[in-house]
């Protein structure tokens, strides 16, 4: 397979899409030998993972029927479903599509927990904290617990589609950078609010009983591996100098870039390039121009693809209050966002609730 590059190519950013990665510059391993509690608020998240772990096996009612061929979220809650160019196609592809569509969903989540699993890992080795270690290493399991279910869960539907180009390319850049504070804030903020807000969003709008129930339980993980990369990493930040700050700043500032215009949230640019979406399409028997074309003239229309009401949007709602609140929305980096035409919002209230562990709706 030819290695496949994307278009993000500056510094910790350049990528290349193979079957098997192999990092050639592993992160510094950080030994420690003070083996004190911190007896601050990276604890008390220590103490609630421990409390928190649970066993799939007796918690989720793995018995439940699971038919793919009925839809396993609300369809009002999807946006192609408001689509004039989807209304016009057959019942059976109408149906098709939304049973490959919600599969290839719940593939990136199955993919994306496999990244998580790597990098908590290599948090683990990395972070010179004693306390940061342990609770590293409670998230360690704590991913792979949700590799499982997804694993699982996949199977009853048996369908598993290929890792979207740009989520590879998101965590392996993450993988390969060159800090453990950059490891951190590529997954504990970037990619875990991205998952964070979606599993909200899966927890509101499944039908299927299981799959609600092992939504519930994967966020409220979730939950606590956001506070971590704030709870950790803002004081740490506070005491860098500037050009680190900048540095890590502009990292953060990156890794939004490539989801916002690598990952097309709310465009339809990335869904021509992400052969597992044209893969949905093939499946579907919709013909790959036909669609692109009616997605245009929706948009010509005045059709947006802004959430339903009561969803959470990820990189507003999450990723960038969570950047805010540690400092990394520098001078510098605002004026990055700006000139990229990203929006800056600071607004705190959804993520910490959201940080509390319980599902909530956007106003």
């Amino acid at each position: 397979m030819n290695a496949i590059s994307t278009n993000v190519t500056k510094g910790d950013w350049k990528v290349s899409m193979t079957p098997d990665d192999i990092y050639s510059h592993p992160m510094d391993i950080a030994w420690t030998f003070k083996y004190i509690m911190s007896g601050d608020k990276v604890e008390d998240l220590y103490r609630r993972a421990k409390q928190n772990q649970w066993d799939s096996d007796e918690y989720l009612p793995w018995d439940t029927p699971v038919d793919p061929s009925k839809p396993l979220i609300n369809d009002a809650s999807d946006i192609y479903h408001r689509l004039p160019f989807f209304a016009k196609l057959s019942r059976s592809q109408r149906e098709t599509f939304t049973a490959h569509s919600t599969a290839q969903l719940l593939s990136q989540f199955l993919h994306g927990e496999q990244g998580a699993l790597m990098t908590a890992a290599c948090v683990t080795h990395s972070v010179p904290d004693t306390t940061a270690k342990l609770y590293a290493a409670t998230q360690t399991m704590d991913e792979a617990r949700h590799v499982e279910v997804y694993s699982r869960y996949c199977d009853k539907i048996a369908m598993v589609y290929p890792m979207s180009p740009w989520l590879k390319a998101l965590i392996d850049a993450t993988l390969k950078s060159d800090r453990y504070e950059k490891v951190m804030i590529g997954m504990n903020m970037i990619v875990e609010g991205l998952a964070l807000g979606a599993f909200n969003n899966m927890y509101r709008t499944t039908q299927c009983e299981l799959l609600k129930k092992l939504t519930f339980n994967v966020m409220r993980d979730e939950s606590r591996h956001v506070s971590f990369g704030h709870v950790y990493l803002g004081p740490v930040i506070a005491k860098l100098d500037e050009a680190e700050r900048e540095d890590l700043a502009d990292f953060a500032f990156a890794a939004v870039n490539i989801l916002i215009n690598g990952a097309g949230v709310g465009g339809t640019l990335a869904n021509r390039i992400d052969p597992g979406f044209m893969e949905v399409l093939a499946n579907s028997n919709i013909d790959p121009d036909d669609f692109f074309k009616g997605m245009e003239e929706a948009q010509q229309l005045g059709f947006t693809q802004a959430l339903p009401p009561g969803q959470i949007h990820s990189v507003n709602d999450l990723m960038l209050p969570a950047l805010a609140r540690v400092g990394l929305l520098t001078p510098s980096a605002r004026k990055k966002y700006e000139e990229a035409g990203i929006p800056i919002t600071e607004d705190l209230r959804i993520l910490n609730e959201m940080e509390g562990g319980h599902p909530v709706a956007a106003e």
